[in-house]
């Protein structure tokens, strides 16, 4: 007997991913495989497992990448300094790529002649998952749900659910939820009364940041160690990548740190708007650009920033893995064994301050920039300088 062709689906175990795995099931002559990625989101493992075989799931796939999604992606971006349209850290765009690879891993173990994800016909996710799909298994058949089937909204979804007996989770409100990603670096929520830019984000949407109100009076304070770039520990414990990231979630949270509210200019041509929580994450991009700055020379941080928009623009439209992206990455980490230091940050009701930088670096000169008199600097030369650009500055 010929055995059934398989799709593999990227499944959470939520509401979309159980509709599409029902859809699939209903539409192809096919073993749906699901497969899911840890990379710190809020995942009830057992929830997933009894979700899929429920439908019928024989191959259930729960692949913990944590420490891959925090070394191999997140601290190459926190080196670029990596910030979309100046306000967005790129939580949701920089987990895509490595689930499109490691999901393409899973299907060609199988022999799948498909895989699927659970991205709408509007967002940048479908995107990001396709590229990284066609980048490691070109000859791998897309099926883009959204896009192919009938349909057309929330409330289609919501009514496609309740007649195949799919649960329908509620929010903190008791209403059908906001359309919310997570994962170790970030949660973003959208959607609902956060559509019209003119409503407020109500705080039970917060996940991870405590309210900077709300914060504790007293600062907390966090030392940060790097080593060639990457950070290595807090408060002088080293730490593997991700348990380094959670600990940072955990004190820049509790500290009311990492909101933003933003509208921002999708890869697609649409604006939207949607509220993110990365507390972990702003912490790391303050201390390292702290540590470059008595680290590095200044023609190297200058080529740095630079490229950094274009950097964060390849990034948001899923360019991870595009020849540009990886050029671009080797001007991000010029010099990079030289950044070696420890960071020393004070936590105040949503403020970051830097309390100090400590670094065995010879970039920054006590000598030269002391207001006392000293030999290590020659002033003579500062009226040739000024005369030299005198001239650039007609030219």
């Amino acid at each position: 007997m010929k055995s059934k062709k398989r799709i593999v689906l990227a499944y959470s175990g939520g509401l979309d991913t159980s509709i599409i795995l029902k859809w699939l099931q209903e539409n192809y002559n096919a073993e749906v495989i699901c497969y899911t990625a840890d990379i710190g989101q809020e995942i009830n493992r057992k929830k997933i497992i009894s979700n899929a075989k429920k439908f019928g799931v024989k191959n259930i796939i729960i692949r913990d990448l944590k420490d891959t999604f925090v070394k191999d992606y997140v601290f190459p971006m926190i080196r670029g300094h990596a910030v979309y349209e100046g306000v967005y850290l790129l939580g949701t765009s920089i987990a895509r790529p490595l689930i499109a690879k490691d999901q393409v891993r899973v299907a060609k173990k199988y022999k799948a002649y498909a895989v699927s994800h659970g991205a709408t016909g509007k967002g940048n996710d479908q995107v990001r998952f396709e590229l990284g799909y066609h980048y490691f298994g070109p000859n791998i058949e897309i099926i883009a749900p959204w896009r192919l089937w009938k349909l057309k909204s929330r409330t289609d979804l919501i009514n496609y659910a309740k007649k195949n007996g799919i649960p329908i989770p509620k929010d903190k409100k008791g209403a059908p939820p906001f359309s919310i990603d997570d994962n170790l670096f970030h949660t973003s929520t959208e959607g609902k009364i956060l559509e019209n830019p003119r409503n407020s984000a109500p705080e039970f949407i917060y996940q991870r940041t405590t309210s900077p109100e709300k914060a504790s009076n007293k600062p907390t304070f966090v030392s940060i160690n790097f080593q060639k770039g990457d950070p290595i520990g807090v408060n002088r414990i080293k730490l593997r990548p991700a348990k380094l990231l959670e600990k940072l979630n955990q004190l820049a949270g509790k500290n009311g740190i990492g909101r933003v509210d933003l509208v921002e200019n999708r890869f697609l041509g649409i604006k939207s708007r949607g509220v993110y929580e990365t507390p972990g994450g702003t912490l790391l991009i303050h201390a390292h650009r702290a540590i470059e700055s008595v680290t590095l020379d200044k023609e190297t941080m200058h080529k740095k920033d630079k490229i950094m928009s274009r950097y964060a623009e390849l990034i948001y439209n899923g360019y991870w893995y595009s020849k540009e992206r990886f050029k671009l990455q080797k001007t991000v980490d010029l010099k990079r064994n030289k950044v070696n230091g420890i960071i020393k940050l004070r936590l105040y009701k949503g403020n970051i301050i830097i309390e100090s930088r400590v670094t065995n670096s010879k970039a920054y000169s006590m000598k030269k920039v002391s207001f006392e008199e000293n030999k290590s600097f020659n002033k003579s030369n500062v009226e040739k300088f000024i005369n030299f650009h005198k001239k650039k500055l007609r030219n």
